[in-house]
């Protein structure tokens, strides 16, 4: 989107990660999304009196090691107590840390060379779920609300940026490439619909050169998309308003998906609002170099550094190819994909099945080995199988694995032979000498119609390759 001459959006993003933990950030309760309302709970999460808060190693692991994937300092840092009533929040305060965070000073690249820093990547606790029933399902209006304590103490960490994003393409790039470090550092899942990772967006809006202006706080965005189009809306909300003689108020707003429009939740609190004070039953947290260089060595390839290896194996890629590459590593697909390039097999096709065949069989890629995803295109790539019966082999190993060539003798996929496919294809001919006429003379757009026929007539059991060598041999 593009602002009203001599406007420019000033965003800075608040990230919250919940981590790939077993067990909550100060007790022993399950991390565990979906369960039963209220089971994953103990007198620890619940700030029942004479609880005590113990701090979950693995946190500050998972915590170090997105401080080192975004450049960050590692420091010592304490846990403070944010005091605020809610009712997801039982004690009525959240153990966060404040002025010392764990992570500080850091910065990410974007893809197309921008570069947004990044405060602080601070742990803290989670928060219960409210759900609001009845009215708009917000809690004005609604009859009734129920609250479910399963998240709270889910450890998280915040990932606040600096002011330094100036379009919502921008912050959805940012947001993009955080969520694939996030994935590939094992913090975290990144399952944005199952609020793994939530956002929090800080929009104003100014002349360029001029001071910041005035900010507001859109809260809670779950998917890229509600991120882009809620700065876009809150942007020239904000500007619409400045241009009438208003004046815009520092708040807390709420985005509406369904009315594509932000609201007023409530005026902004302050730090000294939440009244910080130092957690008097946690120590500092004080992570030596040997911690830290275990956790650094840990670490894998970032998803730039992926994207440049795979690319580099592209000789020419087309605007399609570097599209499937981002789909690619975005989803880690790229090991199987240069173990096929590896192995001989063309890294178009390899792209392409990864891209498309993989990605929609995302939930069950894990029954796919390396090994049987480099067969089956080979397969394919030889001609023992048709791009469909490559497909549909890809398929089945996605859901039960196995290997690819019992599942192709299994479902008959077995090639014609060439007389077989001759025959077929001058029979073809003889039923459509009209489009036989135009491939004759030259119309190469007639191919498909006859590999489409072809195909139908073997029910798919014809090489499309083939077929194109049978008619070349008759024109």
């Amino acid at each position: 989107m593009t602002l009203p001459d001599r406007w420019e959006m000033v965003v800075g993003l608040e990230v919250h990660t919940e981590l790939k933990t077993t067990t909550k950030m100060f007790c022993g309760c399950a991390n565990e999304f979906g369960a039963e309302p209220n089971t994953n709970i103990c007198p620890v999460c619940l700030g029942l009196p004479g609880s005590l808060p113990v701090l979950n190693v693995r946190a500050v692991d998972l915590a170090m090691a997105i401080g080192f994937a975004l450049h960050s300092t590692i420091a010592s840092s304490t846990f403070h107590r944010k005091n605020y009533f809610y009712p997801d929040m039982p004690k009525d305060f959240q153990i966060s840390q404040y002025d010392l965070p764990i992570n500080s000073g850091g910065y990410l690249d974007l893809p197309d060379g921008s570069r947004v820093t990044v405060e602080r990547a601070h742990l803290e606790e989670d928060t219960g779920k409210s759900t609001h029933l009845g009215g708009s399902g917000r809690i004005h209006g609604a009859e009734r609300s129920l609250v479910d304590y399963n998240r709270s103490g889910v450890p998280l960490v915040e990932i606040v940026s600096g002011p330094d994003i100036r379009s919502s393409a921008q912050a959805r790039a940012y947001a993009s490439e955080l969520r694939g470090i996030l994935i590939a550092t094992g913090a975290s899942d990144g399952r944005m619909e199952e609020g793994s990772m939530r956002i929090d967006a800080n929009v104003s809006v100014r002349r360029p050169g001029d001071p910041l202006g005035t900010r507001c706080e859109i809260k809670n965005l779950n998917s890229l998309r509600s991120l882009h189009r809620a700065i876009d809306y809150e942007a020239l909300r904000q500007i619409e308003l400045i241009d009438a003689g208003g004046t815009v108020r520092q708040e807390t707003r709420h985005w509406d998906e369904s009315l594509g429009a932000t609201s007023t939740m409530r005026t902004k609190e302050e730090a000294e609002d939440y009244r910080y004070f130092r957690e008097p039953d946690l120590v500092d947290l004080v992570p030596d170099p040997a911690w830290q260089e275990r956790v650094r060595a840990g670490l894998g390839a970032m998803p730039a550094q992926r994207r440049a290896t795979l690319r580099a194996r592209l000789s020419d890629a087309t605007s399609s190819q570097l599209d499937a590459l981002e789909v690619v590593v975005d989803l880690g697909f790229d090991d199987l994909v240069l173990a096929a390039i590896d192995a001989g097999i063309d890294p178009t096709l390899a792209m392409a099945r990864a891209a498309n065949e993989l990605a929609s069989g995302i939930d069950h890629v894990g029954n796919l080995t390396t090994e049987a995803f480099t067969t089956t295109l080979a397969m394919e790539q030889s001609g023992e199988l048709s791009a469909t019966q490559a497909k549909t082999v890809l398929l089945e190993l996605l859901e039960h694995g196995g290997d690819p060539r019992k599942i192709a003798k299994d479902k008959g996929f077995e090639q014609l032979s060439s007389g077989s496919l001759g025959a077929t294809v001058e029979a073809l001919i003889k039923q459509h000498p009209e489009e036989w006429t135009r491939f004759a003379e030259g119309d190469e757009k007639l191919a498909q119609f006859f590999i489409g026929q072809v195909m139908k007539s073997t029910k798919g059991q014809a090489n499309g390759k083939a077929v194109i060598a049978e008619l070349q041999s008759r024109r």
